[in-house]
């Protein structure tokens, strides 16, 4: 989690929180690259790469799909949210603030707070397997709902317990363990993604492509993922962070916007290399005896990180998937306790981090955030995604249109009407479409994305010119 760690905590501790960054305060590329390849080789990953399997992937699809899927991520990054951000240097919730209003962004940070809560009890869930393993732990089953024994209860709540009372202690600790921990959990990738080339007998490429083939049917509850799938869901995968804007938090103290290139380290080592690590170690338990009696009685076999890496490197990835889940936890869940802190300003950080913890833990013991995570995430991007289009396209298109930028700010405003119309309406319009005509939620982020940003100029200029 690198750097991340530390620009959220230069946010929460009020330093340069409602100020742009100052000159003194920039930092280099080299600090980006760090943080982005540490950032996205962690918990996500050991659930991520697998679940592509599950749903019946070809190796096109995923070789060359996360290829250009990842490449659009960059380029997002790069010139969307390390353009807006150098140019202004404030965080995403003050930036939002001016646009929308005060009232309007608490129901941004709520929104955002809960989701990062559920993204924390997922990797609550990662870590859980592979702690479990001493006790004979019976890992949750890929349709599971609900938790499947006590066992299962008591290692959640101990490992929710833990992960929060070390993010309200503070976050320079985090941090430096963060930032030790990174390079170990990209190399146990790595190391399982080789021996479990070794495990499936492959010798050349040819071997390595045929794991994947031509693809195959989805298991039972998942759906099949074409190349398109691919592409689109691993480009907004983090679609908050980027088209969302997220990462203006971070940006921020880049010295040019040439920083945001170096979010290829993350998306070419996590979601990329990791991904297909972490689905080479599923391919290698699905020849196993117990896969196929999952199989044959028409069930699909569980996804268990924990157990899935003890089978490539024993301990050391039992190790790493411990680490992994608690490194994308701990940070994710500091994060939601800051949003909340928004909405409740007299409760301290501490307060507020040990009630996010405690809303992560409890989502942490349902499997279904964990196993339903394709889903989860592209849910996560679709709602969060087109608040970053206003900031977008009036950052780029306020002058053309005519528009008083940072409205709420200059006219004194709570609550934008403009923005609070613009995302109601793009996102009932196109979750509608999605739910009544079955279409995968992460193919309608980008239309929903753009209709927000151009309904945000039309009722900003119908309603500024009312106002005037």
């Amino acid at each position: 989690m690198s750097d991340t760690s530390v620009e959220i905590e230069d946010v929460g501790s009020g330093e340069f929180e409602r100020t742009p960054v100052p000159h003194s305060k920039l930092k280099g590329w080299k600090s980006f690259l760090g943080m982005y390849a540490g950032e996205h080789a962690a918990g996500t990953e050991f659930m991520i790469g697998p679940l592509f399997l599950t749903a019946g992937v070809s190796a096109f699809d995923l070789i060359i799909g996360l290829l250009l899927g990842n490449l659009l991520a960059v380029l997002s990054w790069r010139f969307l949210t390390a353009e807006i951000a150098v140019k202004n240097r404030l965080t995403l919730y003050f930036q939002l603030e001016k646009i929308c209003g005060k009232k309007l962004v608490t129901g941004y940070n709520l929104a955002n707070g809960i989701l990062f809560c559920f993204l924390a009890g997922s990797m609550i869930t990662v870590s859980a397997t592979a702690v479990g393993i001493p006790f004979d732990m019976p890992m949750p089953k890929l349709t599971d709902t609900m938790p499947n024994g006590l066992t299962w209860v008591i290692i959640v709540i101990l490992i929710g317990a833990v992960i929060s009372i070390i993010a309200a202690r503070g976050y320079d600790t985090v941090t430096k363990a963060a930032n030790w921990m990174s390079p170990i959990i990209v190399i146990a990738f790595l190391a399982c993604g080789i021996v479990a080339l070794n495990q499936l007998g492959v010798s050349s490429f040819s071997d390595f492509w045929n794991i994947w083939g031509e693809g195959s049917e989805p298991f039972p509850g998942q759906i099949k993922f074409t190349f398109w799938h691919v592409v689109i869901w691993s480009w907004f995968a983090n679609g908050a962070m980027h088209i969302g804007m997220s990462d203006l938090s971070v940006f921020r103290f880049a010295k040019k916007a040439k920083a945001g290139w170096t979010t290829a380290a993350g998306m070419y080592v996590g979601h990329y290399m990791a991904w297909i690590a972490a689905a080479l170690l599923y391919a290698v338990y699905l020849k196993s005896p117990e896969a196929q009696a999952f199989l044959s009685n028409g069930d699909a076999p569980p996804v268990a990180p924990g157990p899935l890496a003890n089978n490539a490197i024993g301990i050391f990835g039992i190790i790493a998937v411990v680490l992994a889940g608690w490194t994308t936890a701990n940070p994710t869940i500091y994060r939601a306790g800051l949003a909340f802190q928004a909405i409740l300003p007299k409760l301290s950080t501490a307060k507020v981090t040990i009630l996010a913890g405690a809303i992560a833990t409890i989502a942490g013991l349902f499997p279904a955030f964990a196993m339903k995570l394709l889903g989860f995430v592209a849910l996560y991007g679709f709602i969060l995604a087109p608040f970053g289009a206003v900031i977008v396209f009036e950052h780029f298109f306020h002058k053309k249109a005519g528009l008083i930028k940072n409205y709420a700010d200059s006219a004194n405003i709570s609550f934008n009407k403009a923005v609070f119309f613009a995302w109601a309406i793009s996102f009932g319009l196109f979750y509608f479409i999605s739910v009544q005509f079955d279409v995968f939620l992460s193919f309608v982020t980008l239309p929903a994305w753009l209709l927000c940003g151009i309904l945000f100029l039309v009722f900003s200029k119908f309603i500024q010119k009312k106002n005037s």
